[in-house]
């Protein structure tokens, strides 16, 4: 028998889950939205800024300088990857670009599972987020209160990052047509490289501040990545409040199914993608054209 609080409390995890989806398709949406590289590598970002900060923590015992480190190190891991890779994959065929970023998540995924093997890895929430709270109507657990917090931070950063500043306006005139932005004289190859990094450092970040949440593993990528996509096409390509709202459809979807029936979870989110697709083939606020 499914009770009231149980209801609330799903919904409030669907709220986490859908906050921290938001999060890692914002960085998807606005690699593929400017640069059209599907990038199937994006999981296993997640995953590595999952063990970077699990690595740092273990050393320095710090929560806040672990999101640190695994941030930027996957921002830095997404620098090289375009400038090493991707940026030779610009003029190739979708295809040629699905292949190699595949090939690189298989890469990242098999490179971390050698030096650290196959067992699942946890980090410690700090400490003043240890434990429950009680919010008067239902008990919860303090730190995914507090990781709805911190997503939310982050995503206004970006949001600020994309909508209030002159980057921010070169990344979005160059999602609608890259094209005119090489022609104003900007380096559009150089906004490339930092869009890549910022969209890999967003599923870092994601990564990390989730390891309390979730134990990390080689493989914890791969439903993300799906998770990631589904929200992508739900939401709108290289829209950012589309990420935002996809991934908060997509997280009540998940969390309320499951309470159910969990092996129906992924179905129904498949069918509410399915339906978007019918309906409003370029997301619920995507712009026609970049389907």
């Amino acid at each position: 028998m499914i009770s009231w609080g149980n209801f609330i409390s799903q919904c409030f995890n669907g709220l986490v889950l859908g906050a921290l989806l938001a999060l890692i398709s914002s960085g998807l949406t606005i690699i593929y939205g400017m640069l059209g590289v599907l990038n199937l590598a994006h999981g296993a970002m997640f995953m590595l800024g999952g063990y970077a900060g699990w690595l740092t923590y273990t050393y320095t015992g710090s929560f806040i300088v672990a999101v640190l480190a695994g941030s930027l190190f996957v921002m830095l891991v997404g620098v090289l990857m375009e400038r090493v890779i991707i940026r030779f994959f610009y003029a190739r065929p979708p295809e040629d670009q699905l292949l190699v970023t595949f090939g690189l998540g298989i890469v990242f995924v098999e490179t971390v599972r050698f030096f650290f093997g196959s067992l699942s890895k946890t980090v410690a929430p700090p400490s003043a987020f240890v434990g429950i709270i009680n919010l008067g109507f239902m008990f919860y657990p303090t730190y995914r209160l507090a990781l709805l917090g911190i997503v939310v931070v982050a995503l206004l950063a970006l949001y600020l990052v994309l909508y209030r500043t002159r980057i921010g306006m070169i990344v979005r005139a160059g999602i609608e047509d890259s094209g005119m932005v090489d022609a104003l004289g900007i380096d559009v190859y150089k906004v490339f490289m930092l869009v890549f990094g910022i969209g890999a450092m967003a599923a870092g970040f994601a990564g990390i501040v989730n390891a309390p949440v979730v134990s990390i593993a080689p493989d914890v990528g791969e439903a993300i990545l799906v998770q990631t996509f589904v929200v992508v096409v739900i939401g709108g390509v290289g829209s950012f409040p589309g990420a935002v709202l996809g991934g908060l459809i997509a997280g009540e979807i998940i969390c309320i199914t499951s309470m159910f029936n969990p092996a129906y979870s992924y179905v129904m989110l498949f069918i509410a993608m399915t339906l978007v697709l019918v309906l409003r083939p370029y997301g619920l606020l995507g712009t026609a054209g970049r389907e």
